[in-house]
């Protein structure tokens, strides 16, 4: 989410900018504030951007996200308390990601993360930006007793490309520098040219929901690839672009669907916590059962607004459960470029089913309830 500032607070503020604000500038983008980060809303359209993406490739800055890593001889074991998801789910598969939250003892989310285990001693962490202070203070709190290092990667950047053919271009761009990258599955990192000033790390994962991948590289790399990948045909995209395929492919964005009021099992990420293992007291499991023995309140739903209008958080949402008027609340909307139509999501009573009606400027229109995501790999999953 952008954050608003007034005009005084501004100008007091000094926006950080990642290691491609020039190129940015070069390729003419439109600059916002996001988060204290001067980064590119669009370079021109919002909906091509969109387009660009779901049938061909279209390339992110994200190097304000978060890269932690993780080393020592009890790094697993530290993941195992910190984690809702389990660690031991990839432990041992070199290269292996794991998406999961991370938990406060109530059962709230701190943050959701990737994690990457590169070795038993070695795992990358990458969390949002938003929440960078809050994430790594927590993080070095629960190491405690732990024999684990962390080292904030501020040293590094990333470049996320997404679309169709977005490996194949990559692979144009980059050459013999991602080679064996065209075999790397989904939800797997690599490590290339380990251990020199040519190093890359490459997973196959990104927030769109199309194919492709996230690049690490050095600060000084950085601009070089994003100018290899433009040549090659990946177009730049802007965060506008990325919030509307994130929400078309269901991927939660943390502070709007999911925060630390709130749990991963009323947020739509139950999948996303494990309790199979009955010896793994991750932070935050107590809650959680008891949530679960208690029933569930709310749920986190998809919608699609019946005729027109625009889905935007925080509307409120009513349903009617066996002739009693409950309350929700979208937590994130948008008009659907791929469907043609406006989506969101919404925390519900856990008892709503198939509609519901939206107050959008003082008028309650009619809503389907959906299943996520909405849109996967440029198709349309809903009928």
């Amino acid at each position: 989410m952008v954050s608003l500032k007034t005009k005084d607070e501004k100008l007091m503020t000094k926006l950080k900018e990642t290691a491609l604000f020039n190129n940015h500038q070069k390729m003419g983008a439109k600059l916002v504030d996001f988060g204290g980060w001067n980064m590119p809303i669009h370079y021109g359209s919002q909906i091509d951007e969109h387009h660009q993406v779901r049938k061909d490739a279209g390339m992110f800055d994200v190097c304000h996200m978060t890269i932690v890593d993780l080393r020592g001889c009890e790094v697993m074991d530290y993941l195992a308390k910190l984690l809702a998801n389990d660690i031991a789910k990839i432990t041992g598969q070199s290269g292996k990601a794991l998406y999961s939250c991370m938990l406060n003892e109530k059962g709230g989310v701190i943050d959701d993360l990737i994690v990457y285990a590169m070795s038993p001693a070695w795992v990358r962490v990458i969390v949002n930006s938003s929440t960078r202070v809050k994430d790594i203070a927590w993080m070095r709190t629960q190491i405690d007793h732990f024999a684990v290092d962390l080292t904030e990667r501020q040293d590094l950047a990333m470049i996320a490309v997404q679309g169709p053919n977005a490996r194949t271009l990559a692979a144009v761009a980059l050459g013999d520098n991602i080679a064996g990258s065209d075999k790397l599955k989904p939800f797997n990192a690599l490590l290339i040219n380990a251990e020199s000033d040519q190093e890359y790390f490459i997973a196959r994962t990104g927030y769109t929901g199309e194919d492709g991948y996230e690049i690490v590289c050095s600060n000084k790399m950085v601009a070089s690839i994003w100018e290899k990948l433009a040549v090659a045909g990946v177009k730049p995209c802007g965060l506008g672009a990325r919030d509307t395929l994130r929400l078309e492919a269901g991927m939660n964005l943390y502070g709007n669907d999911m925060d630390e009021s709130q749990s991963p099992l009323e947020s739509g990420l139950s999948w996303t916590v494990d309790f199979s293992n009955e010896n793994r007291q991750f932070i935050g499991r107590s809650a959680l059962q008891k949530q679960k023995e208690q029933g569930l309140k709310y749920k986190l739903v998809g919608l699609i607004l019946n005729g027109k209008g625009v889905l935007r958080a925080h509307q409120k949402v009513q349903v009617n459960i066996n002739g009693e008027m409950l309350t929700g609340e979208l937590t994130s909307g948008t008009f659907s470029p791929t469907m043609q139509n406006s989506i969101g999501f919404a925390r519900v009573p856990f008892e709503t089913r198939e509609s519901c009606q939206v107050e959008i400027r003082n008028k309650l229109l009619q809503a389907k309830v959906v299943k996520l995501p909405f849109v996967r790999n440029g198709r349309i999953l809903l009928e």
